[in-house]
């Protein structure tokens, strides 16, 4: 039986790998161990480890690294932090390959931590291309890693330019759209009802999603670019469910204007949601008229459901997009406002499988279950 260890730090990490925990899970051949760690624990970014056990999982280890606060140090320093503690973790476990997910901060701790214990790491979402850091940590992982599950041909292609070997690299999608499959049997006043939201306000098609979170290389811009969002919001006078951002630095200029706005327009059409389950997202994301901010599943999830979608700033430049994305470098207000009135009017896009088609949760999990375990790479030189 193949002991393999899926570290969570997050609630996108969660919503990125929710299938493959399931396969993982339900596998005869396979003991999942689940570490929970950083903003996943913490109550004001949505407490998913408690989702993580609702949801059936059992979490083998929690690892409170998380240094909060708008410096950029904050995030070496968790990083630093995770290093250390997943080491132990790892120790105890003796897991024989460690998964780690996407591009933040503790991802490389995770990939780091098991490279230097001679334990094979797997990782999802390598190639990609797009702004910040989160992109220098992606391709760092990718060379920390043994195994490579990217999302795209594209992706796929980049990975194989950075010298990895291609019988190591499984182009199976992104296990984020396969949550679209299991969340079609909840309808929107359902989740709207579990969640304390009017279902009078939010009706299919009348309200749109903001998910903003600090760019980490402009994070000084966070305050200034938040008012201009919520001024925009404001003037538009439509019903907005607006998520809390990351932990990342210049979360706290992000979210000390969201409580501002909210003590003095107490009567306003936005409301502020600490957090959704995976399912409960994908529906919100579904049924709205359009996704604002600069988060990814504005790109990869919406490229899914085919709903109007705004990315705003650098973060997710480089990033690859279907038809219904608009980007944007300009935080103006009447800007904003005319690209959100273009895609609003344009309502729903068709479909994308840009991203995957709904079943890589279950190609992952078997390649884990089968791939030879190697630990010394080769270099492929491209001829």
């Amino acid at each position: 039986m193949r002991k393999i260890c899926v570290v969570i730090n997050s609630r996108a990490n969660y919503a990125r790998i929710k299938s493959v925990l399931v396969e993982l899970r339900d596998s005869k051949d396979c003991e999942l161990q689940i570490v929970a760690g950083a903003s996943a624990l913490l109550f004001k970014y949505g407490n998913v480890v408690e989702i993580i056990k609702k949801d059936g999982f059992k979490v083998n280890k929690q690892v409170y690294t998380a240094v909060e606060g708008n410096e950029p140090i904050v995030m070496a320093k968790t990083t630093g932090l995770a290093l250390l503690e997943l080491s132990q973790v790892f120790y105890d476990l003796k897991p024989d390959i460690v998964l780690t997910i996407a591009d933040r901060h503790e991802t490389i701790a995770t990939a780091i931590a098991a490279s230097y214990m001679n334990i094979p790491v797997a990782h999802t979402q390598g190639g990609e291309i797009t702004g910040s850091v989160d992109e220098l940590v992606r391709h760092a992982c990718t060379k920390l890693s043994h195994i490579h599950f990217p999302a795209t041909k594209k992706s796929e292609k980049n990975i194989l330019q950075m010298g990895e070997e291609a019988q190591r690299v499984f182009m199976v999608g992104c296990p984020a759209l396969d949550i679209i499959e299991t969340a079609a049997n909840l309808t929107l006043e359902k989740v709207l009802i579990k969640h304390h939201l009017n279902p009078t306000m939010f009706k299919s098609q009348n309200f749109l999603v903001v998910l903003y979170h600090p760019d980490t290389q402009y994070f000084l811009q966070a305050k200034t670019e938040t008012i201009k969002i919520l001024s925009a919001m404001k003037e538009l006078d439509l019903p907005v469910l607006w998520l809390w951002p990351n932990i990342d630095s210049g979360t706290d200029f992000i979210s000390k204007e969201l409580r501002t706005f909210k003590e003095n327009n107490l009567n306003s059409k936005i409301k502020f949601v600490r957090n959704f389950t995976a399912e409960d997202y994908i529906v919100i994301l579904n049924n709205s008229l359009c996704i604002v901010g600069n988060s990814s599943s504005g790109i990869r999830e919406s490229s899914r459901t085919g709903t109007p979608s705004i990315s705003l700033g650098s973060r997710q430049l480089g990033r690859e997009y279907a038809e219904n994305v608009i980007f944007m470098k300009d935080f103006e207000v009447k800007t904003l406002l005319d690209s959100m009135r273009i895609q609003i009017n344009h309502g729903k896009f068709t479909s994308s499988n840009l991203y995957g088609d709904g079943r890589a949760g279950k190609r992952i999990a078997e390649v884990l279950l089968q791939v030879d375990l190697v630990l010394q790479k080769k270099f492929v030189e491209l001829d």
